[in-house]
């Protein structure tokens, strides 16, 4: 099945570390490791990327390589990429020597065909959870990607890895069977179950009940009226007020 893998050349790294890559980078390159096998690891590059780049991105895993001046033309399979620290460019590869007839296992990207009857409702989206899936199988029956039609997939109706028809009897799944491929729901639902979870968070206002004063007691920061004094023990005459008489019948000086 790979007998037309992309055949990409690469050659040995004279130096390892981070600034020799990154000048490797610079120059257009991608540095990489060839392992496996029972064979030493070898640090390699390869001097123009774009190409083999592109047919990674695109899924495919298996690629035929040869090295300049090395070893002859070998069967390779992508082990590991990095990316870059916005996850968008690939920055180091890893190879894994392979024969086409041992059993490995790898992820697989799954494409979705066909439109979806619930899609025919309104506010009805299609949510892709998982891309791709891992499975075992012999490196010549790997597949580049798996299609999976979801002509009939409807609303609140889901497609798990278990449902996948896999391309061989003897390619067996590795993710779990439960796994959510596609599945369809209702955009309303989504905005109606935020709105709830923003209104359930929030604070209610939170009421102060100023402290009332003690009997007796004036309040705090209180002022006294225009013109009026303080009271200083006991109320004094108003001006020009004659004395106050004894009581009728109250004791006379003797």
């Amino acid at each position: 099945m790979h007998e037309k893998a992309p055949l990409i050349s690469v050659k040995k790294r004279e130096r390892v570390g981070t600034r020799y890559c990154d000048r490797i980078r610079k120059a257009g390159g991608l540095p990489a490791v060839v392992y496996g096998h029972g064979e030493a690891p070898v640090a390699v590059f390869l001097p123009e990327c774009r190409d083999t780049v592109r047919h990674i991105t695109s899924g495919e895993k298996v690629f035929r390589m040869s090295l300049e001046g090395g070893f002859s033309e070998q069967v390779v399979l992508v082990k590991d990429l990095q990316f870059d620290y916005l996850g968008s460019n690939i920055v180091h590869a890893d190879f894994a020597r392979v024969d086409l007839n041992e059993r490995v296992k790898t992820k697989v990207p799954v494409h979705l065909i066909g439109e979806a009857i619930g899609l025919k409702q309104a506010g009805a989206i299609l949510m892709h959870p998982n891309s791709e899936i891992e499975v075992e199988c012999r490196v010549a029956d790997l597949p580049d990607f798996i299609e999976v039609r979801v002509d009939t997939l409807d609303v609140g109706h889901a497609l798990t890895a278990g449902e996948l028809k896999l391309p061989t009897a003897d390619m067996k799944l590795v993710t779990d069977k439960h796994a959510i491929l596609a599945q369809i729901i209702i955009q309303a639902e989504v905005v109606t179950a935020e709105a709830t979870t923003a209104t359930a968070g929030a604070a209610e206002p939170e009421v102060i009940t100023a402290k009332k004063p003690a009997e007796g007691e004036a309040a705090a920061g209180a002022k006294p009226a225009a013109g009026a004094k303080p009271a200083a023990g006991a109320a004094k005459p108003a001006a020009g007020a004659a004395p106050a008489k004894p009581a009728a019948g109250g004791d006379k000086k003797k």
